[in-house]
C-alpha cells in the first residue's frame, strides 16, 4: 500500500535483487516484465524491479515506491478495462500535478488506451471541444482545484464519455476514483497481461493538443517508442540518475510535465515531486526539505531562484542540474545559474510537441555563450536540417525553416488531415520555426513562422485568440501579437477594429469566458485599421512595435 505519514525527507535505501512486481492485490506477483521495453508500461515494470523500495513519487506525506506504483497502476488499469476502455480508446485527464494524475495516466497506457492531457486552466467550452474531437471514452477530472470542480464541469460537457472524479468529490452523484478502481476485481491479471503483451512500441500513447495556425487545437499523436527513447536521451544528457529528487513544476498536462518530468523520473529511478501550484516560497521550502537536485523550468523560474539566493536564501545548496528553454536566455542568467545557484550542469533545449518535445540540447560543459545563445545539437536519433521555401537544404550559417527527422516525429494529427501536409516527405517535418546552424553544429532559433507566443512556458497561438474575438458581434478585424513581459517572457496583446462602440474591457471579458487565463490578451486596443504589408497581409511587426510603445505609456 501507499505510505502516509512517513518522513519523505529521510534517506532511502533502494534495494536490488531479483525483480518482484507487485500487481495490486496482496500476494499477487509478476516475476517478469510483460510489456515491451520501448513502451511506457515497460519502463514502469523495469523500474519496479530495478528500484524496488526506492521512492518514485512523493506528495506531501504520501510516499509511493516504484514497486508499489506498479501495483496500484495495474489495479487501476484493470478498472479501466472493467469499465469498457478498449485498446486505442482515448481517455482525457483534466487534473493538476498529483500522484493521482500519475497513476491514472499510467493506468490508461497499461490498458492500451491513449492519454489525452487537458490543461487545468482550460474552460469547459475548450474541454468539450477536445473531448468530442478526440472521441474520448472517459474523462478523469479533479474534484476540487483552485475553487473549481473540474469533475462537475466535465460532467456537463463530456457528451457520451463517462466522468470519474479524482480527489475530493463535491457531490454523491459523481463517480469517485476509489469506487472506479473497486471494479478492478472483475478483470484478471491474465487479461491485463494480454493487453500488455500485444502493446507495440509504435502504438500511440498520447494525443497532445496544441493550437494550430487555423486557431483550432491539433491533436498530435505521439508513440510509446518516441516517448521512451527521447526521454532516455534527455535524462542521459541532463545526468538524471536514481536517487535524484526532481520537483515537476510544469503541468502534467504539458509534455514537459508528463514526459521530461514524470517519465524521466521513471526512466532514471529518480524521485518525482509533483508541484500542485508554483509558489516560490513553498518551492524554496520544498527544495530545502527534500534536498532537491534537479530542476526544470522556464528562465523566469531560474531568475526568481537567483533573486532568492541573492536575498539570503540558503535553500538551494543541494541543486546540481538545471534545464531550461522556451526563450533566448541572457548569458548573465546562465552565469548566475552556475555561480549564484551553484549548478554544475545547465542545459537548454529546443523542441516542439510534434517531435515529442525535444530535438536539440546543449551539453554539460558547453561554454556559457553556447548555452545562452543556442539550442544545442541534435540528440541521438534526431536529424535537423534548415530548408528554404522550396524545401531544399540551405548551407550552414544560412537562415531558413527548421526541419526535423527522427524517432520523435509524431504519427500525425488525430483529426486534421490537412495539417499533416507540414510533413515534407521522407520522414522530415517542417517545424514552422526559423533558425540556422553554425559551424559548431549548434542550432540558433531566429523567429517563429507561426507567430507563437510563449507565456511563462505555455504556448499561445494568436490565431486561436483571434478566432475567439471574431465571434464577438462587435469585432470586424483583429490581430494578436506577443509583447515582451518581465515576468512571463511574453504576453498576448490584441488590436481590434470594431463595427461599433464597445468597451475594451468587455472584449477582454469575452475572451476570459472562452479561453484559458494565459491565452487572454493582457492588453487590448481599439484601432481604426490594421497595418498591411505589400502583399495585403497584416503587418504584425508594426503591431508589435506599436504595442511596445503603447505599453510604455
Amino acid at each position: 500500500m501507499w505510505h502516509y505519514g512517513a518522513d519523505p525527507r529521510a534517506d532511502e535505501g533502494g534495494r536490488s535483487g531479483p525483480a518482484q512486481f507487485g500487481a495490486g492485490r496482496p500476494g499477487e506477483l509478476v516475476s517478469r516484465p510483460v510489456a515491451p521495453a520501448a513502451t511506457i508500461p515497460g519502463v514502469v515494470e523495469r523500474a519496479a524491479g530495478d528500484h524496488a523500495g526506492r521512492r518514485a513519487l512523493v506528495e506531501g506525506n504520501l510516499v509511493v515506491t516504484f514497486d508499489e506504483l506498479l501495483g496500484v497502476v495495474r489495479d487501476a488499469a484493470k478498472a479501466m478495462i472493467a469499465n469498457g476502455v478498449r485498446t486505442g480508446d482515448r481517455v482525457a485527464l483534466w487534473a493538476p500535478n498529483t500522484v493521482q494524475w500519475a497513476v491514472a495516466s499510467l493506468a490508461v497506457l497499461f490498458a492500451g488506451g491513449w492519454v489525452v492531457p487537458v490543461n487545468t486552466r482550460s474552460t469547459p467550452a475548450e474541454v468539450a471541444e477536445l473531448v468530442v474531437r478526440a472521441r474520448c471514452r472517459l474523462v478523469l477530472a479533479e474534484g476540487n482545484f483552485m475553487g473549481r470542480s473540474l469533475a462537475r464541469e466535465a460532467s456537463g460537457i463530456a457528451g457520451e464519455a463517462d466522468v470519474v472524479c479524482l480527489g475530493e468529490a463535491d457531490g454523491p452523484e459523481l463517480l469517485t476514483w476509489p469506487a472506479f478502481v473497486a471494479s478492478a476485481g472483475r478483470v484478471s491479471s491474465l487479461e491485463l497481461d494480454g493487453r500488455l503483451g500485444v502493446l507495440s512500441p509504435d502504438d500511440v500513447s498520447h494525443v497532445q493538443y496544441t493550437s494550430g495556425t487555423t486557431g483550432l487545437p491539433k491533436g498530435v499523436m505521439l508513440c510509446h517508442r518516441a516517448m521512451v527513447e527521447t526521454t532516455r536521451t534527455w535524462a542521459g544528457v541532463v545526468g538524471l540518475v536514481a536517487g535524484d529528487r526532481y520537483p515537476v513544476v510544469s503541468p502534467f498536462s504539458h509534455i514537459s510535465g508528463h514526459k521530461t518530468g514524470l517519465l524521466a523520473c521513471l526512466t532514471a529511478g529518480a524521485q518525482a515531486l509533483p508541484v500542485l501550484k508554483l509558489d516560490l516560497d513553498r518551492f524554496e521550502q520544498m527544495v530545502a526539505d527534500y534536498h532537491v537536485t534537479v530542476v526544470q523550468g522556464p528562465p523566469t523560474l531560474f531568475d526568481a531562484l537567483v533573486e532568492q539566493v541573492r536575498d539570503g536564501s540558503a535553500a538551494y545548496g543541494s541543486l546540481r542540474a538545471g534545464v531550461t528553454g522556451a526563450a533566448v536566455i541572457p548569458p548573465g542568467l546562465v552565469r548566475d545559474m552556475k555561480d549564484v545557484l551553484g549548478l554544475d550542469v545547465v542545459v537548454t533545449a529546443y523542441g516542439l510537441t510534434e517531435c515529442t518535445g525535444v530535438c536539440t540540447m546543449t551539453r554539460p560543459g558547453d561554454p556559457v555563450e553556447v548555452v545562452a545563445e543556442t539550442s544545442g545539437r541534435p540528440i541521438p536519433g534526431v536529424e535537423v536540417d534548415i530548408i528554404d521555401e522550396s524545401g531544399s537544404s540551405v548551407s550552414r550559417g544560412t537562415r531558413g525553416q527548421i526541419a526535423v527527422r527522427g524517432v520523435g516525429v509524431m504519427r500525425g494529427y488525430l483529426d486534421d488531415a490537412n495539417a499533416d501536409q507540414e510533413d515534407r516527405g521522407d520522414g522530415w517535418l517542417a517545424t514552422g520555426d526559423v533558425g540556422w546552424v553554425g559551424g559548431d553544429g549548434n542550432l540558433r532559433i531566429v523567429d517563429r513562422l507561426k507567430d507563437m507566443v510563449v507565456v511563462g512556458g505555455f504556448n499561445v497561438y494568436p490565431a486561436e485568440v483571434e478566432r475567439v474575438l471574431l465571434e464577438h458581434e462587435a469585432v470586424s478585424q483583429v490581430a494578436v501579437v506577443g509583447l515582451p513581459d518581465e515576468r512571463m517572457g511574453e504576453v498576448p496583446a490584441a488590436f481590434v477594429v470594431a463595427r461599433h462602440s464597445v468597451p475594451e474591457s468587455a472584449l477582454v471579458d469575452f475572451c476570459r469566458e472562452r479561453l484559458a487565463t494565459f491565452k487572454v490578451p493582457r492588453s487590448l486596443w481599439l484601432v481604426d485599421r490594421l497595418p498591411l504589408n505589400e502583399s495585403g497581409k497584416v503587418s504584425k511587426a508594426e503591431l508589435r512595435a506599436e504595442g511596445v510603445r503603447l505599453a510604455r505609456r
